[in-house]
């Protein structure tokens, strides 16, 4: 298939974008690279818009041919949302709807799009399926849960389909690509902690140890990236099987506390991971673990890097090569 990936030279669009490869499609990234990186485009043609520019988002999909989108493009700093709430719609809500109606304009009628367990905020049960109460309780969550709406109401009144994954701690490397996460400023526990642990980054900090957990730190599920991209590129190309709008949860299904990250880190790295304990940060659940089965039961999806141990070591390797080679 001839496919856009909007943010594809972002985290986990970038290894999405390696995944469609291997699977044989062509594939062209539109990213604006405001946080996305040139290292990470793989060969793939750049179109270098925002999607608030209509006027060129609208002449570089006429014409091209392009079968299907894959969504990344978008804010996702939970704090920075909270502090600059109109940018985040504008940037989200309305860069998404424009590309829904350049998509339309194109005749383009099939779009991914990555969405987030934000969009759940504090969880009432263990674990998170997809029928679980939406209720976010920061500006990028709704954000988030705003565009699953309109692309609901867009799939019902036209021919246009939608898959939104919602994925919840995206995490881990790719290897043999030289892929992995490259944020700034960093807000991820894992790379943080490999990057105090390199001396490349600030001391670490755990925000609460006094959660109703098992060691009083909070609960994630942690799902490789690689796994998550193997969900987009099921999404993409089993889309004519299912109906016109679908939504799926991705992650292990397995909880672990930042404590238990932290010893996989220090596991990766042969060393202590020094860290002191600050307050909690406002909006964070205790838990947050998925139940994918829906994902499993209808992509064929089911993660393939199930441990932390194995994530952390792959972010580590990139940690390290990033730190020798791109730096």
């Amino acid at each position: 298939m001839k496919l856009l990936v909007t943010g594809g030279a972002g985290f986990v669009g970038s290894h999405s974008v390696n995944a469609l490869l291997q699977a044989g499609h062509d594939v062209t990234i539109l990213d604006n690279l405001s946080t996305g990186h040139r290292w990470a485009l793989q060969g793939c043609e750049l179109i270098p818009i925002d999607l608030r520019d209509t006027y060129h988002l609208n002449r570089k999909l006429k014409g091209r041919g392009f079968e299907g989108v894959l969504h990344f493009a978008a804010k996702s700093l939970v704090g920075e949302s909270k502090n600059q709430p109109a940018m985040y719609y504008q940037n989200n809500v309305g860069g998404t709807t424009n590309l829904v109606r350049a998509m339309q304009a194109a005749d383009i009628q099939k779009l991914v799009f990555s969405s987030t367990a934000a969009i759940f905020g504090n969880p009432i049960s263990d674990l998170i399926d997809e029928e679980h109460p939406k209720a976010p309780i920061n500006v990028y969550g709704q954000t988030k849960l705003v565009v699953e709406q309109m692309l609901q109401a867009v799939t019902q009144s036209s021919n246009f389909s939608a898959t939104c994954l919602r994925y919840f701690n995206a995490a881990g490397a790719n290897n043999t690509a030289n892929l992995g996460e490259w944020h700034e400023p960093e807000t991820h526990l894992i790379p943080n902690a490999l990057r105090a642990a390199a001396g490349t980054g600030n001391p670490l900090t755990l925000f609460g140890d006094d959660y109703p957990t098992v060691d009083g730190t909070c609960v994630r599920d942690y799902v490789h990236v690689d796994d998550l991209a193997s969900a987009h590129v099921a999404a993409i190309e089993q889309m004519d099987k299912r109906g016109a709008f679908g939504t799926y949860n991705l992650g292990n299904g397995n909880g672990y506390s930042v404590k238990d990250v932290i010893a996989a880190c220090e596991k990766a790295v042969g060393t202590e991971i020094p860290h002191t304990i600050g307050p909690r940060r406002e909006g964070d659940p205790a838990t947050l673990v998925a139940s994918a089965q829906k994902a499993h039961n209808e992509l064929g999806w089911s993660p393939k890097h199930e441990g932390i141990d194995e994530i952390a070591q792959s972010a580590w390797n990139w940690e390290c090569y990033r730190r020798d080679s791109l730096a």
